[in-house]
């Protein structure tokens, strides 16, 4: 832990000066970051080092199993977090990021143990879905298949979530917005993105078009805009 701690100094002495210019004007101008990335708390995984991101450029909200829950009157750190991040910093890309041997997903898929952890089991309930999907869905695969598979829905059920918050919501019918699937493959060093038009994830490639879950980025989508008066119709 002391060598862990030290390494602020190392922080301050050379990687600090390096960067004196970036960091003056982020104390000057204040942020401006390009996407909220919603990631697992899991040390593995490191969201500014995936996305090779500088200091500015990523807002970042992290917790066990990249849950978001459904939006609701109480107050919550990812609640607060979705609409600081949409409404005042005016990012227009979310991605949930998911990853594999998620010991949050392990413990969704076999809950023994939880009894001792009751806010772990109570935060994961927000995970329901995804594993009620496999258990329904993918009834013939082993124990790591079907971890793997829980990971993979969970990243599809939070964006469901994520869509019911109301700066969310606004934000896509706007036309401003665009919500990302991703799965970070450990072993592998791959990522992998939810296509929103197939349903499936496949592999990030630099030659490819990025896959997009939620597509809201362009024409407004207005549901009521029928073309005629409601008023007049009635």
């Amino acid at each position: 832990m002391n060598e862990l701690i030290g390494r602020v100094f190392s922080f301050e002495k050379s990687v600090f000066p390096g960067s004196a210019d970036l960091y003056g004007k982020l104390a000057t101008h204040g942020q401006s970051p390009k996407a909220l990335m919603i990631s697992c708390a899991d040390s593995r995984v490191v969201p500014e080092l995936i996305m090779q991101a500088q200091p500015g450029d990523l807002f970042v909200c992290r917790n066990a199993g990249n849950i978001v829950p459904p939006f609701a009157t109480q107050n919550g750190g990812v609640s607060s977090t979705v609409e600081y991040a949409v409404m005042a910093l005016g990012v227009r890309d979310i991605i949930v990021c998911g990853h594999s041997d998620c010991g949050a997903m392990k413990a969704l898929a076999n809950p023994v143990g939880l009894d001792k952890m009751p806010n772990v089991a109570a935060w994961l309930r927000h995970g329901t879905a995804a594993q009620h999907v496999v258990d329904s869905c993918y009834p013939h695969l082993d124990d790591h298949g079907r971890v793997r598979a829980i990971s993979l829905e969970n990243v599809v059920a939070q964006l469901a979530h994520l869509r019911t918050h109301p700066s969310v919501a606004a934000a896509i019918a706007r036309g401003e917005m665009a919500l990302h699937g991703w799965f970070v493959d450990i072993h592998a060093g791959q990522i992998l993105g939810l296509d929103g038009e197939t349903g499936r994830f496949t592999p990030l490639r630099e030659d490819q078009p990025l896959p997009v879950a939620v597509q809201g980025q362009g024409a407004p989508r207005m549901a009521a805009d029928v073309g005629f008066s409601l008023e007049a119709a009635e």
